[in-house]
């Protein structure tokens, strides 16, 4: 569906990432887990197994249920690798913890999408003095020092919020639209580039944004803020939100309030999963820009590269589309995620 990176050599391994994610987008990862047998040490071919750390951020929305089962149907021992996941349940600290006992262990290649962008490089040094390669998955770090990690594979936040604003500037500029906007997670990548490319693109626009809170990804906080939010203000036209979560949970605020989702108000969302897309076709959001979870066969591909002392690319981005109405309703029976 999406333009999709180069993938090269690991096209075998998509197919096997795509097979099972049709209903992923409602469903939570577990907490953690470790997928390898213990026992088993070799992969098919008698070629010795690629041990690899993962920590992911949390199960808090569709997205990321999507994004850690593409994960955990790629890195198997069947292509080669011994996983150990971990769920950080949106805490640093967990992560943290989770990548040191990765060190301890010794594990070939360490990977994590990261809760914040800030306070990772003495980990990230001491996974370095361990001589251990870090992957970058979904979300980068801030750090000056661009040889604590390997590779960053993921989309490009800032221009998702670019194309969220171009098009609310196109629809609505010249009727005084007011804003509110409902953050993801304060601190995260996304939450910053994707604030920041929407500001950007309604810069000169008449296009206001009066309000903006975190909603924390999920659903309930969604809802929760924008009932906050449709107390404090009787003038807003448009919402846009980090991602499609928030988006739904915007929708139930609306409903309970009486007003008519994507008619008395305006939903712009961010990823594109299955429930958004629906609530698009619906009518109830407007338009949705995608954000591709599905990075499984990305990371097994560097994975490797690493561990072969091959050369790879320090930012890998995804391309992402954009969806209407009439889109949304095309794109929704063939949809994997």
């Amino acid at each position: 569906m999406a333009r999709k990176m180069m993938r090269g050599t690991v096209a075998a391994l998509s197919a096997t990432a795509l097979l099972a994610l049709g209903a992923c987008s409602s469903e939570q990862a577990a907490p953690s887990t470790d997928t390898s047998n213990g026992d088993e040490q070799m992969a098919e071919g008698g070629d010795e197994l690629i041990s690899i750390g993962f920590s992911q951020v949390g199960a808090e929305s569709g997205w990321r249920a999507a994004n850690t089962q593409s994960i955990q149907d790629t890195l198997t021992e069947e292509n080669g690798f011994d996983l150990n996941f971990s769920d950080a349940q949106q805490k640093q600290e967990n992560q943290i913890q989770a990548i040191s006992s990765y060190i301890a262990q010794g594990v070939d290649v360490i990977a994590f999408s990261p809760v914040v962008e800030t306070g990772w490089d003495p980990i990230l040094q001491e996974a370095k003095a361990a001589g251990i390669p870090v992957i970058l998955t979904d979300r980068a770090v801030d750090s000056d020092d661009d040889t604590l990690y390997e590779s960053f594979i993921g989309s490009d936040f800032v221009l998702e919020g670019e194309m969220a604003g171009e098009w609310a500037a196109e629809q609505y500029d010249g009727e005084g639209f007011k804003v509110v906007e409902l953050q993801g997670t304060t601190g995260s990548a996304p939450a910053i580039d994707r604030q920041q490319g929407f500001a950007d693109a309604i810069a000169g626009s008449d296009l206001e944004v009066i309000d903006s809170q975190t909603g924390n990804f999920t659903r309930t906080e969604g809802k929760q803020v924008m009932e906050g939010f449709l107390q404090k203000h009787d003038d807003i036209d448009v919402v846009f939100a980090h991602n499609d979560d928030m988006g739904l949970g915007a929708i139930e605020a609306i409903e309970a309030a009486g007003m008519v989702p994507g008619e008395d108000i305006q939903i712009i969302t961010i990823d594109a999963v299955k429930d958004g897309m629906q609530a698009l076709a619906d009518g109830k959001i407007n338009y949705i820009v995608e954000c591709n979870p599905l990075l499984g066969p990305d990371l097994a591909e560097i994975a490797k590269a690493v561990i072969a002392g091959e050369p790879v690319e320090k930012r890998i981005v995804v391309e992402d589309e954009a969806f209407d109405q009439e889109a949304a309703i095309a794109a929704l029976p063939d949809r994997q995620y």
